[in-house]
């Protein structure tokens, strides 16, 4: 499958784009993660000459919470365990990254300090993959008790969702809360029916991905640690996308993006930012040119093969 991935569309580029792929009919569009704003979207159907269909996720989702109340009990009960998961993992984060910066600052260069970075970047690369499947454990067996497909309300927009999408030539994700917007796309099984090329940005590129990363070195109230937030609906793997990256980085500090490349190595981190355009597929196959966190922690281009 087709991916296009874009940098934020303050400066938007999604009319050329749309034109250089010669799509000729409908376009879906995806903007549940502006929430309550979804509808606002006369600048997006601008950029797509009138022809988007806007999938309407968040409203869908909004009815299924007014007709299926039992499910939206169940739902946010979910939410909070997640969070205390998230929060859990959070506190071992800290403590493991700690350690792998305070072994940084000791010095390189010695063949025993570089082996114990590597493994201390590898307890850390455990315990991401170990919270990663936690929270699909947690969604599988919630998935499992409530079977989605099953509720009424949910299985009448999950089929219209997917008449939509079979008469689409392409999906377009915007981007806003990658939470709410990757829960909207799960809920309303929109992988399932994806056939067509989808272009996507900022949280729509994050929340196509099979691992979401969450990422802000520049938070008002001090940096961050990366941390995984979840899977996607991995229509895209072996990528990391990092959505006004140079806002959001400390890309200047090379050590510091050195463990974050490493962390999530082989997979790609590809920096987003205006203007950017990249060409991939479902694999994460990307041409060269394309720029990415490298593991020394400077942003290359990748050469040919």
């Amino acid at each position: 499958m087709r991916v296009t991935l874009l940098g934020p569309q303050r400066r938007p580029t999604l009319d050329s784009v749309a034109a250089s792929l010669r799509l000729e009919g409908p376009i879906a569009t995806v903007t549940a993660g502006w929430q309550e704003r979804e509808p606002a979207d006369a600048a997006l159907s601008e950029r797509l000459s009138s022809r988007d269909v806007n999938l309407a996720l968040y409203r869908r989702w909004l009815e299924v919470q007014d007709r299926d109340p039992e499910f939206a009990v169940a739902q946010r009960q979910l939410q909070g365990v997640l969070e205390e998961v998230q929060d859990i993992y959070l506190l071992r984060l800290d403590h493991a990254l700690q350690a792998v910066y305070a072994i940084q600052r000791r010095g390189d260069g010695d063949q025993l300090r570089l082996g114990e970075l590597a493994e201390a970047v590898a307890a850390v690369r455990d315990l991401d993959a170990a919270h990663l499947r936690r929270v699909s454990d947690v969604r599988a067996e919630f998935y499992q008790a409530w079977q989605p497909h099953d509720r009424p309300v949910i299985a009448e927009h999950r089929a219209a969702v997917a008449g939509l999408l079979s008469d689409a030539v392409a999906l377009v994700v915007a981007g806003g809360h990658v939470g709410v917007l990757t829960d909207a796309l799960r809920l309303f099984d929109v992988a399932a029916s994806l056939r067509s090329p989808v272009i996507a940005w900022s949280a729509g590129a994050m929340a196509l991905t099979e691992r979401i990363v969450l990422f802000h070195d520049r938070a008002p109230q001090g940096p961050g640690h990366p941390e995984v937030y979840g899977s996607g609906l991995s229509v895209l793997r072996n990528v990391v996308p990092l959505p006004h990256a140079r806002a959001r980085l400390l890309l200047d500090d090379a050590p510091r993006m050195a463990v974050f490349a490493r962390r999530f190595a082989p997979a790609r981190c590809i920096p987003l930012e205006n203007g950017i355009r990249v060409d991939t597929d479902s694999d994460g196959t990307c041409p060269p040119g394309t720029r990415v966190l490298a593991e020394d922690g400077r942003v290359t281009a990748l050469e040919s093969a």
